[in-house]
């Protein structure tokens, strides 16, 4: 993303709370996409990373060995799709109880998946994707649930975002693409992030040290009152992982899911931005919005 990102970067400063999304398209997807979490669009395809949950977590009774639940079982899928919502290929990605991926980047060669436990304070597997072969390398393992990533291709960086977004990790990148600080223990390299109204589940390389993320987060107005789920876009500067941007979006499913439940797509058009959306678990819709920059 990050060869328009400037223009992307630009056009998403001139929005305000004000702006009308139009959806130009509803797309329904022809299989089966368990827990989608992360998107990147390559030309006019799209790759979609998902959790298949075969055995959900269970909590424990008190907390054992600094984890709050178990590590329930399932199987990490990199699904590639054309844009009228068909199968293309499925990459199973993840190791034992390592199989939840996260928010995915891509870098304008390979696309960026880590695959963790399903639960906080746990442990992940990072990957690099070639997108046409549909072939994953390990690149490192981490102390810590990291479930977006994020590869700035000029600071030969990698960050990333642990459970809920509350943590941010900067990795350095070396000649190899290893970063060379993998071996830094979780609690030295922890940066906490400062925004707290929306969870970031997907986020994407801008350029110019900016980040895009999108997320959520429910709100109640009563304690045993219902839930309203409330998402919104950040554009987050990663030398000092600071939001210098934000703008909820007021988009939600019949069902009541907000657009940016998670996996997203951002890219610009001649007159404003287009976004892509999969909010929904299992029967997928790929909705699409556009709205004009004044």
């Amino acid at each position: 993303m990050s060869d328009s990102g400037a223009s992307i970067s630009e056009r998403l400063k001139k929005l305000t709370r004000g702006v009308q999304w139009q959806r130009a398209a509803a797309v329904p997807v022809t299989f089966n996409t368990f827990h989608p979490q992360g998107m990147v669009k390559i030309g006019d395809l799209l790759y979609v990373s998902s959790v298949d949950i075969k055995k959900p977590t269970k909590p424990y009774p008190q907390a054992r060995d600094g984890y709050d639940r178990d590590t329930g079982e399932g199987v990490g899928h990199l699904f590639k799709m054309d844009m009228k919502g068909n199968l293309i290929g499925d990459l199973v990605l993840g190791e034992g109880s390592m199989y939840h991926p996260g928010g995915i980047d891509y870098d304008g060669k390979s696309i960026w998946v880590p695959v963790a436990e399903y639960r906080p304070n746990s442990r992940a597997v990072i990957y690099r994707v070639d997108p046409s072969a549909m072939k994953a390398t390990e690149v490192f393992r981490y102390g810590d649930h990291i479930g977006g990533l994020v590869h700035n291709t000029e600071g030969k960086s990698l960050h990333g975002v642990s459970w809920g977004s509350r943590r941010f990790y900067r990795w350095t990148l070396g000649a190899d693409g290893v970063p060379t600080n993998a071996m830094t223990p979780p609690d030295d390299l922890r940066v906490a992030n400062p925004s707290g109204y929306i969870d970031y589940q997907d986020c994407k390389y801008l350029g110019r040290g900016e980040a895009l993320c999108s997320g959520l987060n429910n709100y109640q107005v009563k304690k045993d009152g219902p839930r309203f789920p409330l998402g919104g876009l950040e554009i987050v500067d990663l030398a000092n992982n600071r939001p210098i941007f934000q703008i909820p979006v007021e988009l939600w499913t019949d069902s009541g899911l907000p657009m940016t439940q998670n996996p997203f797509w951002v890219e610009p058009t001649s007159d404003g931005l287009r976004a892509y959306f999969m909010p929904e678990d299992g029967k997928s819709t790929l909705y699409i919005f556009e709205t004009a920059i004044k």
